[in-house]
């Protein structure tokens, strides 16, 4: 038998044992509720393993979809919506950065684009960062050699492609994506989207300077063709 003391003292422990589980399931229910949701989020920050490049997974969203209507808006508004992020790239598919992975998955992942009937104008642009093992020649040998296999009318363009395959390897991981208007939406660089003509003038000389050296030699020709004229009727 325990006194009334005792029994109080007894009954309080339960209360607070209770009290302690109860916390404890609360805070359990908390925690995977959070990682349910950081699961679902339609946006999720994950380390790149690289200095300066923020790698953001997407859910229920197709990433070259997404970069391309914003840097649609910002070529076509011409306004400025972000001061630190330089690119914007969209990742639509990973693998291992080892020549034998990347050609064995470039294989299935071009076919959207390039597999016959599908065909386009193409170049590939590739960067590696923390990463020495391969060589960039041989990359864009290989993948331009399974885009031809696809289709044998797919074609090279450097100039102004239909498609731009983007090959951005980090650390041990190729990233990979294709997209369109990468020439007119300046290398999808945010900052030099936004600026009109005039001020690519005035911030690329060498442009302008190539155009006035073009209309010089054509002025030129034009004098060299009536002199020659003249040197004819002369002869004449």
């Amino acid at each position: 038998k325990f006194s009334d003391h005792e029994e109080r003292l007894s009954g309080s422990d339960r209360e607070e044992d209770e009290d302690d589980v109860e916390a404890a399931l609360k805070k359990e229910v908390g925690q995977i509720r959070a990682s349910t949701e950081q699961k679902l989020r339609r946006f999720q920050s994950v380390e790149s393993g690289a200095n300066n490049v923020v790698f953001i997974r997407t859910q229920g969203i197709e990433p070259e979809n997404l970069v391309h209507h914003i840097l649609k808006d910002m070529h076509t508004t011409k306004k400025k919506k972000t001061r630190v992020i330089l690119r914007m790239l969209p990742i639509s598919g990973t693998c291992k950065a080892f020549m034998e992975d990347m050609k064995k998955y470039t294989e299935t992942f071009f076919e959207p684009w390039f597999k016959a009937p599908n065909k386009g104008t193409f170049q590939i642009v590739y960067k590696a960062r923390n990463n020495s093992h391969m060589s960039r020649e041989e990359v864009i040998k290989e993948l331009a050699g399974i885009v031809g296999s696809l289709n044998p009318e797919n074609k090279v363009d450097l100039n102004n492609p239909q498609y731009t395959i983007v090959v951005e390897i980090i650390k041990t991981v190729c990233c990979l994506s294709v997209v369109r208007d990468y020439v007119l939406f300046r290398k999808y660089n945010l900052q030099e989207v936004v600026k009109s003509n005039k001020e690519d003038a005035q911030q690329n000389p060498s442009s302008l300077t190539e155009q006035q050296n073009s209309e010089v030699v054509k002025a030129e020709t034009e004098e060299e063709e009536k002199s020659s004229k003249e040197v004819k009727e002369e002869n004449k």
